[in-house]
């Protein structure tokens, strides 16, 4: 198992949309990097493959106090949503910057286990806010592209003044 490197804006590579993952028993090792990765991080709760470069419909979240329930969500689609949140979000793709995202309230969303299993999540609680954050990420999306230029524009400064 291995720490991968967490891609930062402005890196085009996290502008790849991500391909569905046809064989389960190929990305188990990929799987296990992705954790492994996101528990070396201080406050990463999700991640997702577009993050470490890979264009795996992957991710990888874990809301737990001790950090030690992950769920792992293979070619996550979102089939229904209503409603509408606005909470502060932060990225491991933008460290050190956070800033209040519109998202959905409830979602719905269809996608894999690790066994390839079929799961289902539909919630309105926290975990529909990173679902969302996250599936945004393999669709080449970045939590920022939600806010105005200007905010845009200070979250790529932070990021500079952070490295």
């Amino acid at each position: 198992m291995a720490v991968l490197d967490i891609l930062r804006i402005p890196d085009e590579r996290l502008k790849r949309k991500a391909q569905p993952v046809e064989e389960i028993g190929a990305v188990q090792g990929f799987i296990d990097d992705m954790l492994d990765t996101m528990y070396s991080t201080s406050d990463g709760i999700g991640l997702a493959a577009t993050q470490v470069g890979s264009t795996h419909a992957v991710i990888v979240i874990d809301l737990s106090e001790n950090r030690d329930q992950p769920m792992v969500i293979i070619n996550p689609e979102i089939v229904e949503q209503e409603g509408e949140y606005e909470g502060e979000e932060g990225c491991l793709s933008v460290p050190g910057y956070y800033a209040k995202v519109k998202r959905f309230q409830r979602v719905k969303v269809v996608s894999l286990d690790r066994e390839g299993k079929e799961q289902i999540f539909d919630t309105d609680e926290f975990l529909a806010i990173v679902l969302q954050h996250e599936i945004d990420h393999l669709n080449g999306k970045i939590f920022i592209e939600h806010l105005s230029s200007l905010k845009q524009q200070m979250a790529m400064k932070k990021v500079r003044k952070f490295k």
